[in-house]
């Protein structure tokens, strides 16, 4: 157990004393807050926050940290204010414990949304001040050290929680130390069977292991102080959890992962790195498609170094890591290496800039998410790269996980030019959104001033802020177009009884709003839209119940004109293909808004009992957009043929959505075409074109329609 005098001399060989002293008046503050109050362990509560202390200590960490870490739970865990933390210590180290004190003031109705909640209000925190997630962070790893007192299921749910969010966020911030030690105490904990055999595993190997990797060693070094380069040769041990995630993500036995041998070489300068490298590639033949420079593209957490991999002695493949020590330090350390404070972010370094841009993204997720559940899953998502680095056409260098697409790159590159895209350009060729992006390509985004995010973009988007930003705008247009097509559901509706929206009464609108819980007008225009409300019912709701349909007015009622940018509250019905031109009906369909039929549509004949959801339309005047239709083509059998018929269709500028065939007889064939068409003139002048090729025999439309109702002879006279 350490103790406050321990700590002290560690302190005072780089802080100054009168920082010192501040940090040991902190734990004497902390001691007495703390007086009575018991660990699991059996020990004084101040040990920890003391053991907090020095871990920070060990990284080198300044005193305010050091302070903020004495007195971290003294806000929760006792009587003492925020304020008069700021009043003994200053009102930067109270933000900090504020910071880092968890929520239990807040009720919530499950364990994830607490922790997401938790989690939140520490990145609100950190974007104030990034020390806060290096204090929490040792706090946590102190609590992790002591995870054998508690009991099972709050051990398990505990290391989850640190493999799942905070080992990554030490990996984030280049603490590398920091992260391998969250791995393995956390994959103890919730695997102890596994963690037992692997260490056994280990120790029944490490005999022959250790004869090997000092040969090695030995051989590295003696060829590099030949060459009168001054370094450090490392062996490097591979940690539990790491052997065991290579294991499971790369189905290899024990004995597989283990036969590579892993060494760092520390040297004194940059060029020393490259020279070096020079230097084990003509000891031992180096792998091909194996090195790797983060020397000249630093990782996104600001860690550097050259990685090779060479086919040492026996054939026995040898990783290689090349560094210098500030290098190595940072790679242990990340952010907390001889950290310097400062409030003015120009002046931060390149690993706090990462960090602080890294965080500035968190805080922008957190305002564009629908929840703090939603939230914690971005971060999760942003906290698991395994990067590929990708070129913007004037040079700039941009990080982004593994599997990342040009959607992934547009909305790095600025929020506005992902909302904007509608096409890419990869290596000066133009190819689709959703191809993966691999490392050394130069990626040019092309926008337009009308375009918005699509739907289907999430379904290979993979960074956080990509998704986070789709489903934001996606959520806020769904709004506005459900609001605008309520209203004009809405309106028409009233105008059966004479009235418009704009003529109701203010106070019969507003009791009717109160009385069915809507907070807004825009509320019920969007349930409207959403088909949960129907719109002659609540307009003689609003009205009143005795209020009866003038027929006068229903004679003038004017369909719904439908201008195809209504948005996603008008869905096309997949049965028919209705298109500009054809006589066309709605459904009022839950959660779909309106569903446009034909009107002669067999589905919508099936309906036609639920009256009330039925919507009468007319295509607008001005009516935009291409919409989806399909053709029956009955060809002779002939070779070719499909390719025939789809040159034809390209060479009048139409969108072929999909091919399918089907035998009629020996001789004729049907082929299925789906297309994009503007209307129906426009599909009148492609069925035209398709009669005047060799070997069609009939071109149709495929219609839905109930067959037309027959007149009896004399009926109408």
């Amino acid at each position: 157990m350490q103790t406050i005098d321990a700590l002290d001399s560690t302190l005072r060989s780089y802080l100054n004393p009168a920082q010192a002293q501040q940090v040991r008046r902190a734990y004497y503050f902390a001691e007495q807050a703390h007086f009575g109050q018991i660990r699991r362990t059996g020990e004084p509560y101040v040990t920890h926050p003391l053991a907090v202390a020095g871990i920070l200590a060990d990284m080198h960490m300044d005193h305010q940290s050091l302070m903020a870490a004495m007195l971290h739970d003294v806000i929760e865990d006792t009587g003492i204010e925020k304020d008069s933390i700021g009043s003994q210590f200053g009102p930067a180290v109270a933000e900090l414990v504020d910071g880092v004190s968890k929520l239990t003031q807040m009720e919530f109705s499950s364990l994830a949304e607490k922790q997401a909640e938790n989690f939140q209000k520490m990145a609100l925190a950190m974007a104030r001040d990034i020390r806060v997630i290096l204090v929490k962070l040792a706090d946590r790893l102190h609590n992790m050290r002591t995870l054998g007192v508690l009991p099972q299921d709050k051990a398990r749910r505990i290391a989850r929680e640190t493999l799942e969010i905070y080992a990554p966020i030490a990996m984030r911030l280049g603490m590398n130390a920091v992260r391998m030690e969250f791995e393995d105490l956390g994959f103890s904990a919730l695997y102890p069977m596994r963690a037992s055999r692997i260490k056994a595993a280990i120790r029944a190997s490490s005999g022959y292991r250790k004869e090997l990797v000092d040969k090695i060693r030995h051989q590295i070094e003696s060829t590099l102080e030949q060459e009168g380069h001054d370094v450090e040769v490392i062996g490097r041990e591979k940690h539990l959890y790491s052997i065991y995630s290579k294991m499971k993500s790369k189905k290899k036995s024990f004995s597989e992962i283990m036969d590579i041998y892993a060494f760092r070489i520390i040297v004194d300068s940059v060029d020393t790195c490259y020279r070096v490298l020079g230097s084990v590639h003509s000891l031992y033949k180096p792998v091909p498609g194996e090195f790797s420079d983060y020397i000249a593209i630093p990782k996104a957490n600001g860690y550097q170094s050259l990685h090779t991999v060479l086919m040492g002695m026996h054939g026995v493949p040898i990783e290689i890591q090349i560094r210098t020590r500030e290098m190595e330090e940072m790679a242990n350390n990340g952010i907390a290496a001889h950290w310097l404070y400062k409030s003015d972010s120009h002046s931060a370094n390149g690993s706090h800039a990462r960090a602080r841009e890294w965080v500035q993204g968190l805080l922008e997720m957190q305002q564009r998410a629908g929840n703090s559940l939603e939230f914690i899953e971005s971060v999760k998502i942003d906290l698991f790269p395994d990067e590929i680095y990708v070129f913007t056409p004037k040079g700039r260098i941009l990080e982004l996980p593994r599997g990342a697409t040009a959607v992934d790159f547009a909305f790095a590159v600025h929020t506005d030019v992902g909302n904007s895209c509608v096409a890419c350009r990869i290596n000066r060729r133009l190819a689709p959104l959703s191809e993966p992006l691999q490392s050394g390509q130069t990626v040019e985004i092309l926008t337009a001033p009308g375009a918005r995010p699509n739907p289907s973009w999430f379904n290979y988007a993979v960074t956080a802020k990509a998704r986070t930003n789709i489903r934001h705008f996606l959520k806020h247009q769904t709004r506005e177009d459900s609001v605008a097509l309520g209203k004009r559901l809405l309106d028409k509706a009233l105008q059966a009884f004479d009235s418009t929206l704009e003529q109701l009464p203010e106070d019969r609108l507003q009791d009717y709003l109160a009385n069915n819980d809507y907070s807004a007008l825009e509320d019920l225009l969007e349930d409207i839209a959403r088909g949960n409300r129907l719109p002659p019912i609540t307009a003689q709701q609003i009205l009143g119940e005795f209020v009866e349909p003038s027929e006068s007015a229903e004679r003038k009622l004017q369909p719904v004109a439908i201008r195809g940018t209504e948005g996603f509250m008008v869905t096309y019905a997949r049965c028919c293909h209705p298109i500009p031109g054809d006589p066309i009906e709605g459904y009022l369909s839950s959660e779909k808004g309106v569903v446009v039929h034909r009107e002669r549509c067999k589905n919508l004949m099936e309906m036609r009992e639920n009256r009330e959801r039925l919507v009468a339309l007319r295509w607008d005047d001005q009516v935009q957009g291409e919409y989806l239709t399909e053709l029956r083509i009955e060809v002779e059998n002939r070779r070719g043929m499909i390719a025939v018929l789809a040159t034809r269709i390209n060479s009048m500028g139409v969108n072929i959505e999909k091919i399918s065939t089907e035998d009629k007889d020996y001789q004729f064939t049907f082929v299925d075409l789906a297309m994009q068409v503007t209307n129906r003139v426009h599909l009148a002048n492609i069925m035209k074109r398709l009669r005047t090729v060799n070997s069609v025999r009939r071109v149709s439309r495929l219609k839905n329609e109930a067959p037309a109702r027959r007149v009896k002879p004399g009926a109408n006279r």
